[in-house]
Parts: C-alpha cells; sequence; structure tokens
C-alpha cells in the first residue's frame, strides 16, 4: 500500500501556490516529521501491534474526534473481532474522549489482555497522534475557509483531585507553576537495555534521565519523529512569539485538566511573557468557567480559539480567525498557533494515561 508524502495537505485540499502552503514549507521540520509520525505508525508492521489493527484503531479514533475525511483514509480495515483488539479499542475510547479519567487499571486491564509494554506506549501513541492530526486538520482547513459545523463555547475541564498519587506521593489537586515530577503507570525502559545507538538518541536530545521518555522510547522510532515534531513546532524563529506557543500549550491543558503539562508551560509562558499575573489568572479558571475571561483582546482572542479546536470533536469558526487577523496575524502566525494547539492533543493524552504528576518533596512545606 502506498502512503502520501503529505497526508495533511491532501486531505485540508491546500493548495500548493497558497500562502498557507507557503507557510507550512517554512515549517518545514513540523510539516516533515508529523508525517514522518505518520509514517512510522503506519507503513510498519509487527507483532506488538499489527498494522491492520493500527488502521482500524486509527479509523474509530478519527471518528471520535469528528474527522470524516481522516476517518475514510484509515477505514482500510475490519475491526477484529478478538478480546485483545476490543481492550485497546476501550483504552482508545477513553484517551480519545476522558484521557484525564485513566488510572493504572486501565493500563492494567491492557496488559491482562496481552498487550506488551511497547504493543501499549505504541497504541497510546497511536491514539494521541491521531487526536493531534484530527485538529491540525481542523485548524488547516480553517485557514482555508472551511469552519467546522458545530460552534460550542469550550471552557476549562475537570481534573484530578485524589490528595495521594497511586504510589502515595502528593498529588496535585489545583494547576500551579511549580516544577513538578510525572511517575509512570507502566515501567520506563532501563537505558541500560536501549542499544548504544538508542542512548545516544536519547542523549541528543536530553531524554536519557527521564521515565516518561525512556517509556515512550519503548518504540523509538516513533517517539524520535514526535520529538522532532515538538522541536519543529515550538522551537522555530518568526510568525508566533514563544510565549504565546507556550500559552497555547497551557490552555489546551487546562481544556484537558493536565496539571503536569500546564505547569511547565504556564512557566515558560511566564517567563517570556513577562506576565505571570495573566498566566495565573488562566490556570486559576475553575472547571466549566469561561477560560479567556479578563484577558488581553489579543490573549483571548488565542485561548478562545486553541480551547475550541482542544475539545472533542475539535470546533473552530471563521469569527475566531477574523478576530485573530484583527490582532494582526499573520498566516504564519496562525499556523503555529494552531500546531502549538494540536500538539497538546497529544502530549496531554500520553501525560495524563501512562502516568501522574506529584509533588516533589522539596518543594513541599
Amino acid at each position: 500500500m502506498s502512503q502520501p508524502t503529505d497526508l495533511l495537505a491532501a486531505l485540508a485540499d491546500i493548495d500548493p501556490a497558497s500562502e498557507l502552503a507557503q507557510a507550512r514549507a517554512e515549517r518545514h521540520a513540523a510539516t516533515q516529521h508529523t508525517q514522518g509520525s505518520y509514517d512510522v505508525l503506519f507503513s510498519q508492521d509487527d507483532e506488538d501491534l499489527p498494522l491492520a489493527e493500527r488502521f482500524a484503531l486509527a479509523a474509530q479514533v478519527a471518528a471520535w474526534h469528528g474527522a470524516s475525511s481522516l476517518e475514510a483514509h484509515y477505514r482500510q480495515h475490519d475491526q477484529p473481532q478478538n478480546a485483545r483488539f476490543a481492550a485497546g479499542l476501550a483504552f482508545a475510547e477513553l484517551l480519545s474522549l476522558h484521557p484525564v479519567d485513566a488510572a493504572p487499571q486501565h493500563i492494567e486491564k491492557l496488559q491482562t489482555a496481552g498487550w506488551s509494554p511497547r504493543g501499549i506506549v505504541t497504541l497510546a501513541q497511536l491514539i494521541a497522534f491521531v487526536s493531534f492530526q484530527s485538529r491540525l486538520l481542523a485548524g488547516l482547513r480553517l485557514l482555508n475557509g472551511e469552519e467546522t459545523a458545530s460552534q460550542p463555547h469550550a471552557v476549562a475541564g475537570k481534573w484530578h483531585d485524589a490528595p495521594l498519587t497511586v504510589s502515595g506521593k502528593t498529588a496535585l489537586t489545583a494547576f500551579t507553576q511549580q516544577e513538578l515530577g510525572w511517575e509512570p503507570w507502566l515501567a520506563a525502559k532501563p537505558l541500560h537495555e536501549f542499544s548504544a545507538e538508542e542512548q545516544a538518541t536519547l542523549a541528543k536530545f536530553g531524554h536519557s534521565d527521564s521515565d516518561y521518555f525512556r517509556l515512550l522510547g519503548r518504540n523509538q522510532p516513533l517517539l524520535e519523529q514526535r520529538t522532532l515534531t515538538d522541536k519543529g513546532i515550538f522551537y522555530t524563529a518568526g510568525g508566533l512569539s514563544r510565549a504565546e506557543r507556550e500559552l497555547a500549550a497551557t490552555v489546551v491543558s487546562k481544556v484537558n485538566g493536565c496539571i503536569y503539562c500546564a505547569s511547565v508551560h504556564a512557566r515558560k509562558a511566564s517567563q517570556l511573557s513577562k506576565d505571570e499575573p495573566s498566566v495565573q489568572k488562566l490556570l486559576n479558571v475553575a472547571p466549566g468557567a469561561e477560560l479567556s475571561h479578563g484577558q488581553s483582546a489579543r490573549w483571548a482572542a488565542q485561548i478562545d480559539l486553541v480551547a475550541t479546536l482542544s475539545i472533542t470533536p475539535a470546533a473552530t469558526s471563521l469569527k475566531q480567525l477574523q478576530a485573530l487577523r484583527d490582532q494582526g496575524f499573520s498566516t504564519l502566525a496562525l499556523l503555529d498557533l494552531i500546531q502549538s494547539a494540536a500538539f497538546f492533543a497529544w502530549a496531554n493524552r500520553l501525560m495524563l494515561t501512562l502516568g501522574e504528576p506529584f509533588l516533589p518533596e522539596h518543594t513541599q512545606g
């Protein structure tokens, strides 16, 4: 089966001569490695997660996210009828629709059904990647002049409120800009079990000492493409400021209830924008409340689009796009905003469903 060279460009019907195509070319690394992540997931067969199962799962995830053209692309295989696949499908539904409700027992159910650690990581990555793809596709279509059918108003989501983690550490019950720890529910791969080449790749990206990245490293080719996608979206010159890319990551994390991701990126947004009070105001929004209340017109316009792009199914409107244009946003800056928002549909779903944050002992008291 031949694979597309740029799936999202084809599905969004992007004119190669358009300003949007030029912006995506300028963001070559993000465009290339988004496609590279797709290629790793849907061109390589293995016993941990066979290719036919990958396509069947991706089609259902795309359907839950309301991405009909993406669903049609993936609908190449019938769904397998066995207990192992059923467990994977249930996990996919959880990650797609209610990632904040994930708990260790959901991983245990996969293991009981016969899923290997590498298979579980690949499964989580696939679900999160299609969640990213669907939102990026909705954003690209918006930039092409096409809004979604529904226009709900997005608000802050719920988050965990248990005082302790599964292992007994102090858990977080409110969003914070403090530096947090994160512990996995599925064992990270020990560094010595990676090959010398794999260890060098982990070291290159600063991942060697991270439980999170050594867990994702159970499928290292995919982790590498994901990391390069991340860097292509968040660490490029021009377009949207770094501070506002970090703001977008924080907004998505508020919608999804991901306290850990919000803590990292709110802290960066505060440092880069020199506006810690506005970032903290965003973090303090209660579940079900409007996220953009009390923000400047520029930040409110960004928060509104990012928040509705982050709900499931995603929602966008040409009115939102015009509000950003009125604030002086170029097509390149808009692409940066959309890609930053979409990427955290991916990041949050991994952080929320493979482990949980805790408050390090030295920060308590």
